[in-house]
């Protein structure tokens, strides 16, 4: 029988998904990716296939597993099935420098970004890069992996010999300008379908864990017995987002072939926008959209049913 099959290699973000796909009744089966074969001597089953593998599984001990799902996808593209964020955005979730130059050459601005391997050349790249205040990010990365904000290169310097330092899984550090914004805020817009759902603003004040999803939300373990605090959502879904903005995202996101993607772009002093991270495995937070009644996951079920449709009527 024909399904729905979803590639992954975290069971918590994935069982908000299969969620909605059993509240629809559509076949679906999860391939869990952290190990297994690519069986090159026949051809996959019969259906739809959607990829949510992520760029930091590593720090979930499954090193392997974008390796694995890139295998997996290249032999599911060879034999024709569909496949929802194949091999192109996989590749585009793996490194941020593919992705940097994946929205330049589209048109869309990124901040200046300079690649390198290596502790010396990374304070290099730094020196070469000329900014009063920068930040360091992992090339391979989700979650704020390697994010860290400086305002010196002796700063650099001190990080990267101290026991904080984080070695990036691929081993390349990414330099990159910091973006001063007149708010602590980021926006993120999410596409299904290679289409515009919703976005959501994001309350950076406390720090770069931009995760959206609720296995990422940290409850605040520091407040005084009996104190009351009053709670500021780190997530809200917002209603005015620039529409040619939009449009650009989407042409985008249909050229590189990604049907499900969250974008995040950040405004500076002059109202210049800048967009630094697509993610292809975007997750969503429960608080927001059940402010607002908009729900990624069910979306996205829904898009997947279409397509499991399509695809049972063109065999």
């Amino acid at each position: 029988m024909s399904k729905i099959y979803v590639i992954h290699e975290n069971d918590e973000w994935t069982i908000h998904l299969t969620k909605r796909l059993e509240e629809l009744k559509l076949p679906y089966e999860l391939w869990h990716l952290d190990e297994g074969i690519v069986d090159l001597t026949v051809a996959p089953p019969e259906g739809v296939f959607y990829s949510r593998m992520s760029a930091s599984s590593h720090t979930r001990n499954h090193r392997y597993a974008p390796e694995l799902t890139a295998g997996v996808l290249e032999w599911l593209e060879f034999h024709g099935r569909t496949v929802f964020n194949g091999t192109r955005a996989l590749s585009l979730e793996l490194s941020k420098i593919n992705q940097y130059l994946a929205l330049e050459k589209a048109g869309i601005r990124t901040p200046k970004t300079i690649g390198a391997v290596g502790k010396e050349q990374v304070i290099k790249a730094a020196e070469k890069l000329g900014k009063t205040s920068f930040i360091t990010k992992h090339n391979r990365a989700g979650k704020g992996l390697g994010v860290q904000l400086f305002h010196s290169i002796d700063a650099l310097k001190a990080y990267l010999n101290s026991e904080l330092y984080d070695e990036p899984v691929d081993g390349i550090t990414l330099i990159q300008e910091y973006i001063k914004a007149p708010e602590s805020f980021i926006t993120r817009a999410e596409f299904v379908g290679g289409k515009f759902v919703y976005a959501v603003k994001v309350d950076t004040s406390n720090g770069f864990e931009l995760c959206p999803a609720d296995a990422c939300q940290i409850d605040d373990l520091f407040c005084p017995v009996g104190e009351q605090v009053e709670e500021k959502p780190k997530f809200n879904i917002i209603h005015e987002v620039d529409s040619e903005q939009i449009a650009q995202y989407e042409a985008f996101l249909q050229a590189n072939k990604i049907a499900v993607a969250g974008i995040e772009f950040i405004s500076d002093e002059n109202g210049i926008v800048y967009t630094y991270d697509i993610n292809t495995n975007t997750n969503y937070n429960s608080d927001a959209e059940a402010k607002e009644g908009k729900y990624g996951m069910l979306e996205l079920a829904k898009f997947l049913e279409k397509a499991l449709e399509a695809s049972k009527l063109s065999v």
